[in-house]
């Protein structure tokens, strides 16, 4: 059963009435960042009911030690984890003597809670009676600043109701904190010193073995019917917290507030965090709140300028596609070139928040059509840098020659996953890694990067895949054994038919590579072959093996299958399943899920969605009608790459129900783990839902192609792509496509398979 008590609003997320059972999914929801920090939608009040703690700090993590039960070689001696941090949001909030906490309160209402999506923002506003029946209105305003990322701003304000009351805010840090997901009972954080100055006040703290030093501040300001006030405070000060308790009698009908800036510094970026932490609120402070939220609104409407997509007649749908853009903008905007997106980015602590090939397989077509070219090239020069670490990776499991295999999880190059089915077998990574080269050359048509650096990566896993490979003299074929595919619900199977086509794709298209650089440059040819110490045997091993590698296929189904013996299943539709089973990964055992037919997210309709030129659509109809039945799609990145197939195939009812679980998988929770933490990563794949599944965008030849389909749900949508550095907008209405396109010079497109030029400022319609 879904959750359904989001508000539909098109460009804000709405709760209305306060349930404590959402109260941790709201706080996965309703959380905020800025691509340097981010934190879960905590109360900033005292609650002492169930809830998920979470600030985090990007790119600050603790090597938590590997625990499992049987160790075994090449294990990763750790697990990454994006750390809890200090605690900066807090504001204990004291009424007569009594606390206010909406767990113990004798009754709540017009609770409501908006995260506007638009201006960047965070609102909850309540009417309470306290235990002593003092009846309050409370509201509080938050955001994290894009436009100053070490700074977040809270308003918060009390107003009795019912009588005068004397009223406190302490307004904390908090050094006490913990992570959910802690392997062992290890201390993350050592907390070297808490002090205050004036109305400031300061944690600095040291990550334990990775040595991050950081500095959590707080700044705040009184008023009182909107005049600031001039109050004394008393100060609480611990060996790993402090607060600053201001107290002051407030008539009825009257307002009391306090504005807190806070945040956090780190020493990735700065020398003297302590120094830096001073110079953010001097900066922040004289700014104001009000300042500090128009540059927020102002940045943010920038950002929906060219990433807005817009659908007329379906609010859902139209908020969900915007909830995704949002997310993806606070996870990630490409100002740190060693910063990657984490599957749960600052939402929650689950797969340590670390990198994964969601990056290269899903969220790199967003980012380069939305953003600067440069952004997608960080992402891609971030696995540039962590090369060496990736050889030594497959070093550790016995390959050589610099073979080089990508971690599944990292933080910095090194392989930081300990299930082994995945670490060691779950090595199509890989190729998603080669994948997002070719697809940014695409792109871009820039093969500068390719030729000076993604050559080196591309090699380096040329290698370790005809390593991978062994010859099987019972199928004349070179076939790969015990791998664990996209379909993480079979493990340690014999020729998974995406690993092996994405392997043998990926050789072909290093060989390729080196071709075209010979061609144009035999001089910088010449220094990558001595570089890397490529041979031309080498180089016709690679060629020769690429030629022979099996790819499993039924000629009764015709279709490849997705591993060897895929059809010694008892191939049930998922559609028989009972709904009190679903998700079948927190019903059943791990057993008897691997020996089910049922699929997790795309495997071998993933290989028909990267290389779709390489079949027919009746192929892809074939494979999709054998595969889609018994996909349970438990995956977040499954439902997009359905949506997209669908659309292809013309099947727009059915795309678009995959665009709604896709696009409201967090918003509903589909798979009832919202509280966990967004699907980060999954939300590019909305996005590819619409822009490539029903606007039918591809780029064929250096050109934009587009085949526009519209579901009939929808009265229109638009979407616009940075091309080449053109800015094409598409309107695809049921009567037909409008284009525009800005600036100054015109634009050639191929709109169902015909090309026409789009001219500046100019509307064309197909």
């Amino acid at each position: 059963m879904n959750q359904d008590y989001i508000i539909p609003n098109s460009w804000s997320i709405i709760e209305e009435g306060f349930i404590p059972k959402y109260v941790e999914s709201s706080e996965s929801i309703f959380s905020i960042g800025n691509g340097a920090m981010g934190q879960r939608a905590n109360f900033e009040e005292t609650y002492t009911g169930n809830t998920f703690q979470g600030s985090y700090i990007a790119g600050v993590y603790y090597p938590d030690k590997t625990k499992v039960g049987w160790w075994k070689n090449g294990y990763p001696e750790y697990f990454a984890k994006v750390l809890n941090a200090p605690n900066w949001i807090g504001i204990n909030v004291v009424v007569n003597d009594v606390v206010l906490d909406l767990n113990t309160c004798k009754s709540i209402s017009d609770f409501r809670r908006e995260l506007n999506m638009k201006e960047g923002w965070l609102c909850r506003s309540f009417k309470a009676t306290l235990s002593n029946d003092v009846q309050i209105a409370v509201k509080s305003l938050r955001f994290l600043s894009l436009a100053q990322e070490e700074i977040g701003a809270i308003r918060y304000q009390v107003t009795p109701l019912n009588c005068s009351a004397e009223i406190s805010f302490e307004p904390f840090l908090d050094g006490n904190i913990t992570n959910q997901d802690k392997n062992w009972d290890d201390q993350f954080w050592d907390i070297s010193t808490v002090s205050s100055k004036n109305s400031n006040a300061f944690i600095e703290a040291e990550t334990m073995k990775t040595g991050f030093k950081t500095c959590t501040f707080m700044h705040h300001q009184c008023t009182l019917n909107e005049t600031p006030i001039a109050l004394s405070f008393s100060e609480q000060n611990t060996s790993s917290r402090i607060g600053h308790t201001y107290l002051t009698h407030v008539d009825q009908g009257s307002t009391f507030s306090i504005e807190k800036i806070g945040g956090y510094i780190s020493d990735r970026k700065h020398a003297d965090v302590l120094q830096s932490a001073v110079d953010a609120i001097q900066i922040a402070s004289k700014k104001g709140f009000d300042t500090l939220l128009e540059e927020q609104i102002q940045f943010w409407a920038k950002i929906w300028q060219m990433a807005d997509i817009t659908i007329e007649g379906d609010v859902k749908a139209q908020q969900a596609i915007r909830f995704n853009i949002f997310q993806l903008n606070q996870t990630y905007l490409g100002n740190d070139p060693l910063l990657n997106i984490g599957p749960k980015g600052f939402t929650g602590e689950k797969y340590g928040g670390s990198t994964y090939w969601d990056t290269e397989a899903y969220c790199l077509p967003f980012y380069m059509a939305t953003k600067s070219p440069n952004v997608a090239k960080s992402l891609l020069e971030y696995r540039f840098h962590h090369l060496e670490k990736a050889i030594e990776n497959a070093k550790k499991l016995g390959f050589n020659t610099g073979a080089a295999l990508y971690p599944m999880v990292t933080m910095n190059g090194e392989e930081c996953h300990n299930e082994w089915e995945i670490t060691f077998e779950e090595i199509h990574r890989n190729g998603a890694i080669a994948f997002a080269i070719y697809n940014y050359q695409r792109y871009t048509g820039d093969v500068s990067y390719t030729h000076s650096k993604g050559i080196f990566v591309l090699i380096a896993i040329t290698r370790f895949w005809y390593q991978r490979f062994n010859f099987s003299e019972q199928k004349q074929k070179f076939v790969m054994l015990g791998v664990t595919g996209p379909n993480e619900y079979e493990n340690n199977v014999n020729n998974n038919f995406y690993t092996n086509y994405i392997a043998k794709w990926c050789m072909e298209f290093t060989l390729d590579t080196l071709d075209n650089i010979k061609a144009i440059d035999i001089e910088t040819y010449r220094k990558i072959v001595a570089q890397t110490k490529l041979t031309e045997q080498e180089i016709e091993v690679i060629k020769s093996l690429s030629k022979s590698i099996y790819l499993p296929y039924s000629k009764e189904h015709g279709v490849y299958l997705q591993q060897d013996g895929f059809l010694d299943k008892n191939l049930t539709p998922a559609s028989e399943l009972s709904t009190d089973e679903r998700p079948i990964n927190q019903h059943w055992s791990w057993d008897r899920i691997l020996r089910s037919p049922y699929i997790k997210q795309a495997d071998t309709l993933q290989a028909f969605y990267f290389f779709e030129d390489a079949f027919t659509t009746q192929e892809l109809e074939k494979h999709f009608d054998f595969y889609e039945p018994l996909t349970v799609h438990e995956s977040s990145l499954s439902p997009c790459v359905h949506s997209i197939q669908a659309s292809k195939l013309g099947r727009m009812n059915q795309a678009y129900e995959f665009y709604l679980q896709t696009s409201r998988l967090d918003l509903d929770d589909y798979n009832q783990e919202v509280h966990e933490g967004l699907h980060i990563t999954s939300m590019a794949g909305t996005w590819m839902s619409i822009v490539e599944g029903f606007g039918g965008m591809r780029i064929k030849d250096n050109q934009l192609h587009f085949s526009p389909q519209i579901p009939e749900q929808w009265q229109s949508y638009s979407f616009k792509i940075n091309f080449r550095g053109k800015v094409l907008k598409a309107i695809v209405q049921h009567s037909g496509t409008n284009f525009e396109v800005s600036g100054d010079e015109p634009m050639t497109i191929v709109v169902n398979g015909q090309s026409t030029n789009v001219e500046p400022n100019f509307l064309l319609t197909t």
